[in-house]
């Protein structure tokens, strides 16, 4: 590989409290001389990161901050995208593939993985994921609600612990609702379940309820969702999916 490529390194960032920062994601935001991201994540990121170049943008601007990445590190700037979470899990690691030329073969890229939502809420509830588990994005911007209704109706049909990222917004505050009332199709309005909001930052709040009562809570885009399978229970106040291990 020649020196003369350009570096972008694409960082999840995890939850956003800097204890959940793996040590590849602190090197690559030590050495990066540029970061990338959308504002909301920026401003998570510790504050000695922040005194580095910034580039953010709001929500719709990804493929602007995408390309701009990929313009500075292809111009020798080591730049960092950072993604809450895990880059590929909703994240920006796809679109920057996408939006690079194969022509032009000017940056090297590198994925750093990070702790996705469904694990780090996973961590708070108990262990509510501890056998096969379907996660599925509630928002409607870059997918249709058939789309989204149907990958529940798969992924409850199957008795498969479900987790709901983007579970409603304020264009959009029923998904929650409809998403309960098509998976306790096949549950029950009894199955456990249980919710994380703003994990491993300020205000961190999470709890255990059956699918009936959540479908009529007030939560919002910070809030990860847990719905359970028919083996998942509640063991002093731990959410717990077992996999029939011999005790």
């Amino acid at each position: 590989m020649s020196d003369s490529r350009g570096k972008l390194y694409i960082v999840g960032t995890g939850p956003g409290s800097e204890g959940y920062l793996t040590a590849d994601a602190v090197n690559a935001l030590e050495i990066a001389q540029l970061i990338v991201g959308y504002d909301v994540y920026i401003k998570y990121l510790p504050e000695k990161y922040k005194t580095k170049r910034i580039y953010s943008t709001g929500m719709g601007g990804e493929a602007e901050r995408c390309r701009y990445a990929l313009r500075e590190a292809a111009s020798g700037r080591i730049t960092a995208v950072v993604c809450s979470g895990d880059p590929g899990v909703y994240g920006m690691a796809s679109l920057i593939y996408e939006l690079q030329d194969p022509k032009l073969e000017t940056v090297d890229i590198t994925i750093i993985p990070g702790i996705t939502a469904a694990l780090s809420g996973a961590a708070k509830l108990g262990a509510p994921i501890g056998n096969d588990f379907a996660v599925i994005s509630l928002s409607t911007a870059l997918t249709s609600w058939e789309d989204i209704a149907g990958r529940l109706s798969a992924a409850a049909g199957a008795d498969m612990v479900v987790v709901l990222y983007n579970p409603m917004s304020r264009t959009r505050p029923d998904t929650l609702m409809r998403a309960c009332d098509i998976i306790s199709g096949y549950t029950g309005s009894d199955r456990i379940a249980g919710y994380v909001r703003n994990i491993g930052r300020e205000a961190e709040t999470y709890g255990m309820a059956t699918i009936g009562e959540l479908r009529d809570m007030k939560l919002d885009m910070f809030t990860t969702i847990f719905i359970g399978n028919s083996t998942t229970h509640n063991i002093n106040g731990k959410m717990i999916t077992g996999r029939k291990y011999r005790l």
